[in-house]
């Protein structure tokens, strides 16, 4: 996942300058970037506080974890296996 140029506290503001009634293009011009991205952001962000962002960013981290901890299990069986000549 790449790092974002935002906090979550930062796209949060951004988030609630919108719904505070500011133009959603105006948003985007102070904040520099594309209404596209603005809209992808609120969808992924929109309703939280940054409490739950950053909780949301730290679920978000330990689930990579155990992914990659998952898939090395999954290779060290397959090895066994290969070595111990089972199909």
């Amino acid at each position: 996942m790449s790092k974002s140029r935002f906090t979550e506290a930062q796209i949060i503001g951004m988030i609630k300058e919108q719904e505070a009634g500011m133009a959603t293009a105006e948003v985007c011009r102070r904040h520099g970037l594309s209404p596209a991205r603005f809209y992808k952001l609120k969808a992924k962000y929109g309703g939280m506080d940054v409490s739950d962002a950053q909780r949301l960013r730290a679920l978000v981290d330990e689930n990579g974890k155990l992914k990659r901890l998952l898939a090395e299990a999954m290779l060290d069986n397959v090895v066994l296996k290969d070595l111990l000549g089972k199909p």
